[in-house]
């Protein structure tokens, strides 16, 4: 059998003093301030008005004059900021190719991402690249055996991290691998809620029934923007350029603020429901399954998912993403399963074959969720013991449903 690479994502409360706090800070605002200058860069360009996306290109371009305008923050840093400032313009630059007007990115997140060069992990703590050298932080880890502490065992082998500081405290979130030949142990007894995305209506839909979030007002919020932009674009003064700025920084914080709201949403209704994964289809499942769906509504669904990941790890539960066929047009019903393409039509999903009638949203989530259930037992993985969650109880993956005891 081929070994499958596990890779999740520890979250890891830390404990700094205040020296240490006051660096920590200090180097997320010049990560950011690197980040900026190498977009402003990119942003203006070359002569024949592209945007520059090579990071070789970008690295030449800005690299010095990037070091010494940040108080030498440390080379690594420096070259991590870069690289998200090359990916955000590469966005830019797709958006433009498919006939959209792309705001210049704006990095406003209080983060810094670490390469294994400026972080080195210890069994009780890690020390951490600043603008004055290194730190050490203490991780707060739960004593029981649960995730993140379960990350930190020897099979678990740590890479990248990203620091983020949130609510006055700061966070590792750190990417960690292992090797296997089957499913992870967790999905023994586990508890499965699954979710699908959408682009218009509801923003997210769960098999347990709820639905969440409102792509109808992300979408006209976004709209609005739009309108505002083109106004202020129009206009081509310099107060404009500046109020244009200044609207792309709200809509941004707003967008991010609101996906935050939908994916906590997601992870309290999974706790709520006893689940140890969240299922999620794969993005690039969902650009085929949803044709119309633009750039912004892909990167709000990326978003969202990478939202609930981190705050579902601390509280140790899973999001995978799965690659299910025909989710949107298969009967949900386990003695059913017939699966064709007019079966759903719009928020309606009627099974030809049964007659049984859904939301179709709600349909298709009770089926990302089965197919996470049979990808376990196939592997033999304790599929055979897990469940789905439904509005009213669970369902494992013989069609064998249990109520929900009060």
């Amino acid at each position: 059998m081929d070994t499958v690479e596990l890779r999740r994502t520890a979250v890891v409360k830390l404990d700094v003093d205040d020296d240490a706090h006051h660096l920590l800070q200090e180097t997320i605002d010049r990560f950011k301030q690197s980040a900026q200058m190498v977009a402003d860069d990119g942003w203006n360009g070359t002569e024949d008005g592209y945007i520059v996306t090579s990071k070789t290109e970008l690295h030449d371009r800005t690299y010095d004059e990037v070091r010494e305008a940040t108080d030498e923050l440390n080379a690594d840093l420096v070259c991590a900021a870069r690289n998200r400032a090359a990916d955000a313009l590469d966005s830019c630059a797709e958006k433009r190719k498919d006939g959209e007007n792309p705001s210049k990115p704006q990095f406003t997140s209080d983060s810094v991402v670490y390469n294994l060069n400026a972080i080195t992990y210890y069994d009780e703590y890690a020390t951490l690249a600043t603008v004055d050298g290194r730190i050490e932080a203490e991780y707060v880890l739960p004593e029981k055996d649960v995730p993140p502490t379960t990350y930190f065992a020897d099979e678990w082998e740590k890479r990248e991290a990203t620091l983020h500081h949130r609510d006055g405290d700061y966070y590792l979130h750190i990417a960690v691998v292992k090797e296997t030949d089957t499913e992870p142990e967790d999905a023994e007894n586990g508890a499965v809620l699954g979710v699908d995305l959408n682009v218009d209506g509801h923003l997210a839909v769960t098999s347990s029934g709820a639905f969440i979030g409102n792509a109808d007002y992300l979408n006209h919020k976004r709209r609005e923007y739009e309108v505002r932009r083109g106004k202020m674009q129009q206009a081509g003064t310099r107060s404009a350029h500046l109020t244009m700025q200044s609207l792309g920084g709200r809509f941004a914080n707003w967008s991010e603020d609101y996906l935050h709201r939908v994916s906590k949403a997601l992870v309290q209704e999974a706790l709520a429901h006893d689940c140890t994964h969240i299922a999620f289809e794969k993005l690039d499942h969902i650009r085929k399954r949803i044709s119309n769906a633009s750039k912004f509504q892909q990167w709000a669904f990326r978003r969202i998912q990478e939202h609930a990941e981190y705050k579902a790890a601390e509280y140790g539960v899973v999001v995978e993403k799965i690659a299910p066929q025909y989710t949107s047009q298969r009967c949900s019903h386990v003695d059913c399963s017939f699966t064709h393409e007019d079966n759903r039509d719009g928020d309606e999903f009627e099974c030809l074959k049964c007659g049984r009638e859904y939301h179709a949203d709600y349909n298709a989530a009770k089926n990302i969720a089965r197919k996470r259930l049979q990808n376990w037992h196939k592997s033999g993985s304790g599929g055979a013991t897990s469940h789905l969650a439904l509005k009213s109880g669970t369902l494992n993956v013989n069609g064998i449903y249990t109520p929900t005891t009060v």
